[in-house]
């Protein structure tokens, strides 16, 4: 395997931290959860209190200050064990950028400290009922009246919904015009008129509270508002290159994991009298996507190393977002059949990563969406 050069000593101390963490504090309880359909507050407030919520927020808002190294290997140790229903990195990497790119001093003094102790749980509420990837067509409105705005929508599939103190709208101001009408409102979840739907029940990423929020003409103070009126849309472009390498850093280490795992099993299990691993046919199917986890690796630390630098562009992003989760589908697929009638049992791991991967070509732009951004440039 190529060595990784993304990190230092200092952070590798860091993962192994995290790796306990996560292997002691959550793993153990993640079945539960998926039955529960989410994750309970005592879980985000121990991921507080170890410094592993908004680690890339400066310390003068409640955050560790450190470099998106960390944030990184918190996504990755999370990735590893396939823990998909901590919505921590939506929260500290997604929702609390925008305060502290986008947000005044008293929005970060009033939400992000407590965002970093984990007693405030942020979502992003942008996908609506009719329409996904297409952010331009959103019909939730936010009208000014004197010094509140007056909020009326509906969204839906939003992580954190159940649990959110804090969700972060994307609604439009001015419905006259199209992305620059669009703006981002914080709505407490104590306002009046503010309501949870129901609880999705999906597919995969079971233990994720993914929910239908409403907005029954919520108001709240103007000074809710994030940034300038009208520049939602900016700031969200702005934004989702790095939530697609979000979706980058699930897919590989995830693959990373349920390789080291199906090796082990097609060592162990036996068919024919022999282990199933000395079939040439595992063995070259193994070998093609250790080939193809390899090469998804290297093109994401490198994106990732542009990231530091802050030179990674939009079509970069949705390159990366597009091929590592295809890989991912690919590669799961191919490792679940492996396991033959196990694969199909909901106790083994690589069926749950199975389950849990297909959303990674749906959300932060379906993958459609990526060709298409991809295919402008051409």
């Amino acid at each position: 395997m190529v060595e990784r050069t993304l990190f230092s000593e200092e952070h590798e101390i860091f993962r192994q931290s995290v790796r306990r963490f996560m292997e002691r504090e959550m793993a153990p309880h993640h079945e539960a959860w998926e039955d529960a359909g989410e994750v309970p507050r005592w879980a985000w407030k121990k991921a507080g209190a170890e410094g592993f919520l908004c680690a890339a927020i400066p310390a003068e808002w409640g955050g560790a200050g450190a470099d998106r190294r960390y944030s990184i290997i918190l996504m990755e140790e999370q990735a590893r064990l396939n823990l998909t229903g901590l919505g921590f990195a939506l929260h500290s990497d997604i929702v609390a950028p925008y305060i502290d790119h986008y947000g005044t001093e008293a929005q970060k003094r009033a939400w992000l400290p407590g965002m970093a102790t984990g007693d405030l749980i942020a979502a992003i509420a942008m996908t609506e009922p009719g329409g996904g990837s297409d952010l331009q067509a959103i019909r939730t409105a936010a009208r000014r009246e004197g010094d509140e705005y007056v909020i009326s929508g509906q969204k839906t599939f939003i992580t954190n919904g159940q649990t959110a103190d804090l969700v972060l709208v994307a609604c439009k101001t001015d419905r006259s015009e199209g992305a620059r009408g669009i703006s981002l409102v914080m709505v407490e979840a104590n306002r009046p008129g503010f309501e949870r739907g129901r609880r999705l029940k999906k597919m995969g990423t079971k233990a994720q509270d993914t929910s239908e929020l409403f907005f029954n003409d919520v108001r709240v103070p103007a000074t809710n508002l994030i940034g300038e009126e009208g520049k939602g849309f900016v700031y969200m472009m702005q934004e989702l290159p790095w939530e697609r390498m979000h979706v980058g850093i699930q897919a590989v280490n995830c693959c990373e994991a349920a390789l080291e795992w199906t090796i082990e099993y097609t060592k162990n299990r036996k068919a024919f009298g022999k282990p199933i691993i000395d079939f040439q046919n595992s063995r070259f199917t193994l070998a093609e996507m250790k080939t193809q986890v390899q090469v998804g690796r290297i093109f994401l630390d490198r994106c990732l190393e542009l990231v530091l630098e802050n030179k990674l562009d939009t079509t970069t992003a949705a390159m990366v977002k597009l091929w590592t989760s295809e890989m991912q589908g690919r590669v799961l697929d191919a490792l679940l059949q492996l396991h033959g009638g196990y694969g199909f049992m909901w106790e083994y791991p690589i069926t749950r990563a199975y389950a849990d991967a297909r959303v990674q070509r749906i959300y932060a732009g379906t993958n459609e969406i990526m060709k298409e951004l991809i295919g402008r440039t051409l």
